[in-house]
């Protein structure tokens, strides 16, 4: 069983993000668009400010330049876009003196490949000065080229009744290719893998040698594909390290670099007490499903003859596609998981700002029933009037509710 993907995406694919950006640019001095390599963010900044003079700090002649004079630099500039900022974080204080003498509105717009206020390099924030949006890879919205109505629906309960079954054939391979433009450009199976390979190989090689002095460096590839295969699963530092011959504490600070250079995020624990939040044992988790299937080996063939396999990285792709959505929310919505000491568990909960809350389940099948929603009524007991909707996403055509409150929604509806 061989797989090709039929998506050829279009020379320039709207970007969900543009309009958060341009907003951005008519009130605040500098925008700063962080997320993964090649998730499309140096397409995005020359799509918005097509008129602004480029320069990356890819370039190591440019790089070298800025590092030895970041001040002379900026000031031969009135506006312009730069490319991979985390490259040269004592650029920063040159920017704040330069927007400080001139606080008129887009004179710079940044791209970094690195949470840019996480580096520990850096020590100016632009504080009142920048703003910070997230470009992650592409969305299934954006694949389709429509917006998201997920998370107006879940709040209203007003689901379309039915979804396209076109989409239920495709599942694997969506899930499997992730959201990276070029594993989305490329039409065989092979190729999108050795690419995610050679994206993951790069980063270890350039970038983390770029952001950390790091003694084990040949440690990291064993770290990705341990997290891969932990992709869903409750963190144990102890446990991770063992298998590598790393104690707790540096399995935590690498995985912090990880999560600097957006290929995995810890999924913290609901709690009603915020506290607990932040004691309670996080998720791991991939961005990307392209990455965590490639790192696992996982293939169509191999979900063909074992389905079980598949359930780790469906639920990979489904909390990549909530963060696209969360990351275009004008308000920020917490994202979490919920266990309790019963060991009730739901994948995924999602609470607003005004504390609305939605239960999320995965599932790979293409039926539902009723026991399907068990822990989403637990949690529903927990949150009381607060709790919106318990939904369980599935790989079927139609919405159905299960009785007040509760869901089977289509996974494209994502």
């Amino acid at each position: 069983m061989t797989t090709s993907s039929t998506n050829q995406l279009p020379a320039l694919l709207p970007r969900h993000l543009s309009q958060s950006v341009l907003e951005a640019m008519q009130d605040t001095p500098a925008v700063l668009i962080n997320g993964p390599r090649q998730s499309g963010k140096t397409t995005l900044a020359k799509q918005c400010a097509p008129n602004l003079p480029y320069y990356t700090l890819d370039d190591p002649t440019l790089l070298n330049a800025v590092r030895a004079d970041p001040l002379g630099f900026v000031q031969q500039l009135d506006r312009a876009i730069i490319d991979e900022v985390q490259r040269a974080p004592e650029l920063l204080l040159a920017l704040k003196l330069s927007i400080d003498q001139n606080r008129r509105p887009g004179r710079f717009l940044l791209t970094g490949s690195a949470n840019l206020m996480a580096l520990p390099q850096v020590s100016e924030s632009l504080a009142g000065r920048i703003e910070i949006l997230t470009l992650l890879p592409l969305s299934q919205a954006e694949l389709n080229q429509h917006p998201s109505q997920f998370l107006q629906s879940a709040l209203t309960q007003t689901w379309p009744l039915q979804a396209s079954s076109t989409f239920n054939s495709q599942l694997t391979e969506q899930v499997l290719t992730g959201g990276f433009p070029e594993m989305q450009q490329r039409s065989e199976a092979s190729r999108r893998q050795a690419w995610a390979r050679a994206y993951t190989t790069t980063l270890v090689e350039r970038d983390i040698r770029d952001l950390a002095q790091l003694e084990q460096i040949r440690q990291v590839p064993q770290l990705l594909a341990i997290a891969a295969e932990l992709s869903g699963q409750l963190i144990n530092l102890t446990q991770i390290g063992g298998q590598i011959g790393l104690d707790a504490k540096t399995v935590a600070k690498y995985l912090d670099l990880l999560e600097r250079l957006f290929l995995i995020r810890r999924l913290p624990a609901w709690s009603r007490n915020h506290l607990k939040r932040l004691t309670k044992t996080p998720k791991l988790h991939f961005i990307d499903s392209g990455l965590q299937s490639t790192l696992t080996g996982l293939t169509a063939d191999k979900v063909f003859i074992d389905r079980s396999r598949f359930g780790a990285t469906l639920e990979t792709w489904v909390y990549g596609e909530l963060l696209k959505i969360l990351s275009l929310t004008p308000e920020p919505w917490f994202l979490s998981h919920y266990r309790d000491n019963l060991k009730h568990e739901v994948d995924f909960v999602l609470e607003s700002p005004s504390q609305q809350v939605l239960g999320i389940e995965v599932k790979a099948a293409a039926s539902v029933q009723i026991q399907d929603f068990k822990n989403l009524r637990v949690l529903r007991e927990h949150c009381g009037k607060q709790f919106v909707s318990g939904i369980v996403l599935y790989n079927g055509n139609h919405a159905i509710s299960f009785g007040e409150q509760f869901w089977a929604i289509p996974l494209q509806m994502l």
